[in-house]
């Protein structure tokens, strides 16, 4: 009984994509990959954690002082509070000069306090650029893919956009299925197949590209129905990769679609048109709206 809570305490949820993951028997310390949380942490939990680690740190050097001797100059009473509040200005550096070291004792933790900080802070301020320096894509994907006829032929679409409409050149796209499969063995696996697109590439990717994937004979989609893509647990993955004109950067993006989001004779709803001045128009709140046919 006892392995098997060790086990259910081991197991914790991973989510790659729209699919959610049991990991068990991996055991990962918080404290081994710390700079891989604090990139992929969101900014309040990234914030929340780094005003927690301040207030920690300044409460254990504020009870160092506390506990010495009146290490510290002009401190009215001795009180916990002002030597909390002298931590803060040791720690962060700030250094008013009404309250400062005045033991053997006093210097010593301040020192340690001051390593502390300059430390913490530039910990601090290489995650912080980090985390702004990050090249991304705002790219819009559409909610499902669709499966409909395409200059005649049958054909996967699926439709994204740049929200940024900055210029992102020499796009690049990539899609794959995966689907379960099993061997001559008898043993479950997952495989993923390539599917080739009629245009892999943009070479300015500003507004909206839809992307095409022919089903025919070659492809692993020919003669499957919704039964069929259900019954092998399709999934689509989507990659786009590109250079950035502002940024100066390679920038990625990816989503993921299951089985239960490709739409089979459904296509796009319109959204480009042009107006009477002979400019384009883009309606984004039918990004998403498809339609049978």
């Amino acid at each position: 009984m006892a392995g098997k809570a060790n086990d259910r305490k081991k197991a914790r949820m991973v989510r790659l994509g729209n699919r959610e993951v049991v990991t068990e028997g991996l055991e990962l310390s918080f404290w081994a990959d710390i700079s891989h949380r604090c990139m992929t942490a969101s900014w309040p939990a990234f914030i929340g954690g780094a005003a927690l680690v301040f207030i920690v740190f300044n409460a254990f050097f504020a009870l160092l002082y506390w506990v010495g001797n009146q290490p510290i100059a002009n401190v009215p009473g001795g009180q916990y509070i002002d030597y909390l509040y002298f931590s803060i200005e040791t720690l962060s550096t700030a250094g008013y000069g009404d309250m400062h070291p005045q033991t053997h004792y006093g210097h010593f933790v301040a020192a340690v306090e001051l390593f502390t900080g300059i430390f913490s802070m530039s910990l601090m301020t290489g995650l912080v650029f980090a985390r702004f320096s990050r090249p991304s894509a705002r790219l819009l994907f559409a909610d499902n893919p669709v499966i409909s006829n395409h200059e005649g032929q049958l054909t996967l679409m699926i439709r994204l956009a740049n929200e940024r409409h900055n210029i992102i050149a020499n796009a690049t796209a990539r899609l794959w299925l995966f689907k379960n499969g099993v061997s001559k063995e008898g043993m479950a696996y997952r495989r993923f197949y390539e599917l080739p697109l009629i245009r892999s590439e943009s070479p300015a990717l500003a507004l909206s590209w839809t992307l095409f994937h022919v089903i025919d004979q070659a492809s692993p989609l020919h003669g499957l129905d919704a039964a069929d893509l259900e019954a092998i647990n399709a999934g689509l993955g989507l990659i786009v990769s590109g250079y950035d004109d502002v940024a100066a950067q390679n920038v990625h993006a990816r989503t993921s679609y299951e089985y239960s989001d490709i739409r089979i004779g459904h296509r796009y709803a319109e959204i480009l048109q042009a107006t009477d001045d002979g400019r384009l128009r883009i309606d984004y709140s039918r990004f998403h709206e498809t339609f049978e046919g």
